[in-house]
């Protein structure tokens, strides 16, 4: 199971060149800017309907039918059932779009509809109907204007597969370009979808037969209908191909999906299979449980960031938006004497590759990462300049601090990454924190939440790691290979190398005690 609480060639015309396969464009990590509403039925489901409807507005939804999917769509008495499904809910208005031909789809005239729509719905029938007369016109760049102002896009069927990257056209068994409105993503009723993501290892293949239906908002997915959708992930990073079933209610977490993906399909997937030692080559870090931390580890941090008047940096991203003026983080190293804070947050990757972004970080002397949930730190920093930077602060012999969510990112294999929950050790996808404190997987709240149990899961999939779990008020510092213990409680140490002592099977490590992380042992 993936664990879930988740240039191409332009088509021409019907007959255009297969498309092989190729890196898929990634998902925003703050979600596509419009709904989504697919069905695998040739029949409108009622509860399909009515999340379209709403979505498109209730009374004022102004939803333009796109019948061009239809064989007998030049005929007004095959559409009008088509049409009348929708004019029976009351919106503001229904409008009828249809032609064959692409030079018509170019006509500002003809798409105007779109403009003032708040919602369109492609009617059930072929794929390669659609994609041929709208692919590449003023249609489908009027199309993508109403999903990025937040309008809903829904299809039925065959049709739905042209929302994703890539669809099956005229009966063809190898897909063609769509209209890309879910990037990375193969959508289609059939059964084929195992083949073509073993090929197409980079994407997720979405299954929604007769009966079925998917509401994505942002970038969560909610099944709805009466029948199972099936989500199909390629073969890679040592696990099997997965063609996983959920039915309604089951929620999807589509970054996660396709980072699952894109990470099976990598040359050096992760985590691998021998981790690099335990050791922090230059500066420090302070690691801590979660639950509030004392004044010794506040203190800590500030004497190893170079003291007082030091340039520390918060960075508060984990955190659920809206964002306070300032973190909790911010005050409390005020008031322990930090004379030069300053927050660092964007959600927005461009901005977080922008060069005067993260230029503080070039001064800064100690990075503290808040609490909240580490995938945002991922989402917003991995592979971009910010990223380097926080790394050159450790570099320069620096200090790297954060509580709760904040530790978790410092270590290699960051347990609890899941966008829809914190109860999944091993999010397939995110997985990889930032790698400050290498082969070492580190867990937060633990004690007092009694996590120890789903430590001991985590090293039986993952024995190449060091487990570490930080109980609240509780802080390693680490220098070197060797991690001190400071704050209110202990830390457990697991090793897999070692026989359990009796029931435990982790070592505790008190409050003035150390460890030493490359030895796996007790330090003096």
């Amino acid at each position: 199971m993936l664990r879930l609480f988740p240039s191409l060639v332009l088509l021409a015309a019907l007959g255009a060149p297969h498309l092989s396969a190729a890196d898929p464009t990634p998902l925003d990590p703050r979600g596509l800017p419009g709904p989504l509403v697919l069905t695998g039925g040739r029949t409108l489901p009622k509860d399909v309907g009515k999340a379209f409807f709403d979505l498109a507005g209730k009374d004022k939804a102004k939803i333009v039918v796109v019948t061009t999917a239809l064989a007998t769509a030049d005929d007004a008495k095959t559409v009008e059932p088509f049409v009348k499904e929708w004019e029976d809910m009351k919106p503001a208005s229904v409008v009828v779009l249809h032609t064959r031909d692409p030079k018509k789809a170019n006509d500002a005239n003809f798409v105007k509809p779109l403009a003032d729509a708040t919602a369109v719905w492609f009617v059930n029938g072929h794929t390669d109907r659609v994609l041929n007369a709208y692919r590449g016109t003023l249609f489908e760049k009027e199309l993508k204007k109403l999903h990025a102002r937040g309008g809903v896009i829904g299809s039925a069927a065959g049709g739905a597969g042209m929302i994703g990257a890539v669809a099956f056209a005229g009966g063809e068994e190898k897909p063609v370009e769509a209209f890309g409105l879910l990037p990375g993503f193969i959508i289609d009723p059939k059964e084929r979808l195992s083949a073509t993501i073993a090929e197409w290892t980079t994407y997720v293949g979405l299954r929604i037969p007769d009966g079925a239906g998917l509401v994505i908002r942002g970038r969560v997915a909610r099944v709805i209908g009466e029948e199972a959708i099936r989500v199909h992930v390629a073969k890679g990073a040592g696990k099997p191909a997965a063609s996983d079933e959920y039915r309604a209610g089951s929620l999807l977490d589509l970054c996660q999906l396709q980072r699952a993906a894109l990470n099976r399909a990598a040359k050096e997937p992760f985590p691998p299979a021998k981790p690099p030692a335990a050791e922090v080559a230059k500066g420090s870090l302070v690691v801590v449980g979660g639950g509030g931390a004392g004044p010794e580890i506040w203190k800590k941090f500030i004497e190893l960031a170079g003291g007082g008047d030091s340039t520390i940096v918060v960075v508060t991203t984990a955190m659920e938006d809206p964002l306070a003026p300032e973190s909790v983080e911010e005050k409390i190293l005020k008031k322990y004497g930090a004379k030069n804070v300053v927050a660092l947050h964007t959600r927005d990757r461009k901005i977080a590759d922008d060069p005067k972004f993260s230029e503080v970080l070039l001064k800064a002397k100690g990075v503290w990462f808040s609490g909240g949930r580490q995938w945002r730190f991922v989402d917003s920093y991995e592979g971009t300049l910010t990223q380097k930077r926080f790394r050159e602060v450790l570099d320069r012999g620096g200090v790297i601090g954060g509580s709760s969510a904040g530790a978790s990112i410092q270590s290699e294999f960051m347990p609890r990454g899941h966008p829809l929950g914190n109860t999944v050790m091993a999010a397939e996808g995110y997985e990889r924190g930032f790698g400050y404190l290498p082969g070492c997987a580190v867990d937060q709240h633990f004690f007092a939440r009694k996590r120890t149990a789903d430590m001991t899961g985590l090293m039986k999939d993952y024995p190449q790691y060091l487990g570490i779990g930080l109980d609240e008020g509780t802080a390693i510092v680490v220098t070197g290979s060797v991690a001190e213990v400071i704050g209110r409680t202990k830390v457990a140490f697991y090793d897999t190398k070692k026989k359990p002592n009796g029931e435990m099977d982790y070592e505790e490590v008190l409050a003035g005690e150390k460890y030493d992380l490359k030895e796996r042992k007790k330090a003096k």
